[in-house]
C-alpha cells in the first residue's frame, strides 16, 4: 500500500487507502475480488446514489461474481436504496461479466454503448445523454481509445469523473488494438481534460486503483506519457526493432513481464498511428 507521503508524489495524486467504502459525497466503491496484474486490487463497482434518495445506479457490476454481485446489491439496502440502474463502462470481462446477474437480482435495465451487452431493456449511451435517476445527475462522455465502445460518466455534483479504464488509479492503461485506437484515445484524453477546466472537474473515480484527487494532473501526465511511449517506439523503429515483440521488449524493459502481452496491444496500437501518421 502507497503511504500518504509517497501518495502525494504521484501523478493524480492517489489516495493511500486501498478501494473500498465511500469515496464522495455521491459514490461509493464495492471492491470486486479479482486482483492480478492487469486489474490492480480488483474491478472498482461504483454505487452512485444523490443524498436521500432511495434509488442508486451502479457503474461496472464487475465479473460474473454471486459474491460479489450481492455485496452490490447489500451495500445499497445497507443504506437503504435500491438499485434502479446499471451502466457499463465498456465490455470487457471484468466489467461487464455480472452485468446480466446483477440486472436479474435488482430488475435494473443495464445501459451500454454495445446492444449485445445490454439487458433488462437497457437502451444505449451516446455523447450528450444526461441520465437522471433519484435525482443523481450522470453525463455520457465517449471515450474511445482503450476500447471502441469506451464511455465515461461525468458527475457533476462531485467535481468526479468516472473513466472506466481510460484512466486508472495507478499505473497507465493498454490500447487493446485493435479495437483500441491511440489516435481515439489521445482524443478522450485531451477531451476528459478540457472538463478538469471547463467544469472544475476534480476527482477522478478509476474501474481499477485507487481514487484520484487531481483531475487535471493525472490527465496531463497520461498525454505527457503518451507523447514519450510513442517517440520511444519511432526510435525503437527506426534502429531496427520491426516486430511488436521486440519494441516491447526494447521500449518496455523496465516494466513487469507480467504485462508485456498488454503492453504488446499498445505497441501495436502505436505503430498503426505512427504508420497513418507517415512517420515510420
Amino acid at each position: 500500500m502507497t503511504n500518504p507521503a509517497e501518495a502525494a508524489d504521484l501523478p493524480g495524486r492517489p489516495r493511500a487507502a486501498v478501494p473500498g467504502g465511500p469515496a464522495t459525497e455521491r459514490a461509493t466503491c464495492v471492491l470486486a475480488p479479482n486482483p492480478s496484474a492487469m486489474t490492480l486490487d480488483g474491478t472498482n463497482t461504483w454505487l452512485l446514489s444523490e443524498p436521500g434518495s432511495d434509488l442508486a445506479v451502479v457503474v461496472d457490476p464487475g465479473p460474473l461474481d454471486e459474491g460479489h454481485l450481492r455485496a452490490v446489491v447489500a451495500a445499497a439496502e445497507a443504506a437503504g436504496k435500491r438499485i434502479a440502474l446499471a451502466l457499463l463502462t465498456h465490455g470487457h470481462h471484468d466489467h461487464a461479466d455480472g452485468a446480466v446477474r446483477l440486472s436479474g437480482l435488482t430488475g435494473a435495465p443495464v445501459r451500454a454503448v454495445d446492444p449485445a451487452l445490454r439487458a433488462g431493456g437497457g437502451g444505449g449511451l451516446a455523447a450528450g445523454d444526461v441520465i437522471t435517476t433519484g435525482g443523481l445527475d450522470l453525463r455520457v462522455v465517449p471515450t474511445p481509445g482503450h476500447t471502441a465502445d469506451s464511455v465515461s460518466f461525468h458527475l457533476p455534483a462531485d467535481r468526479a469523473l468516472l473513466t472506466g479504464d481510460t484512466v486508472l488509479g495507478r499505473g497507465t492503461t493498454v490500447v487493446a488494438h485493435p479495437d483500441g485506437r491511440l489516435g481515439d484515445y489521445l482524443d478522450s484524453l485531451r477531451r476528459l481534460r478540457t472538463l478538469t477546466v471547463d467544469e472544475d472537474v476534480r476527482t477522478i473515480l478509476p474501474a481499477h486503483g485507487p481514487v484520484l484527487d487531481d483531475a487535471k494532473g493525472v490527465l496531463e501526465y497520461y498525454l505527457a506519457h503518451r507523447a514519450k511511449r510513442l517517440a520511444q517506439v519511432e526510435t525503437a523503429v527506426e534502429a531496427g526493432h520491426r516486430s511488436p515483440q521486440d519494441v516491447v521488449a526494447h521500449v518496455y524493459a523496465d516494466v513487469d513481464r507480467a504485462v508485456w502481452p498488454a503492453a504488446e496491444l499498445s505497441v501495436r496500437a502505436q505503430l498503426d498511428y505512427l504508420g497513418e501518421h507517415g512517420l515510420i
